[in-house]
């Protein structure tokens, strides 16, 4: 069987945590990635659902929250109406 070298840049601390949890399945990263091309292959598919995150959480929306949040305890003038995008 011929063999192919990939390369891939990951964070060093998932890396870690990643060959921790392989050896515990008693594999390295090499056969653990095998096994994800594989079923890749099989079912012509990303094995597990992959999800943007909910736009309400959002760094921005959270930042806006906030402030609108600060502006209404301190008592500014600030009606339900302003919190609210129609």
């Amino acid at each position: 069987m011929n063999q192919a070298t990939i390369n891939l840049r990951i964070d060093a601390g998932l890396k870690k945590e990643l060959d921790s949890i392989f050896h515990e399945m008693g594999m390295n990263m090499t056969t653990a990635f095998t096994i994800f091309a594989k079923k890749v292959v099989r079912e012509r598919r990303i094995p597990f659902e992959i999800t943007a995150p909910d736009p309400f959480y959002s760094e921005e929306n959270l930042r806006l929250l906030k402030s609108r949040i600060a502006d209404m305890d301190a008592g500014r003038n600030v009606s339900e109406h302003e919190l609210i995008e129609v």
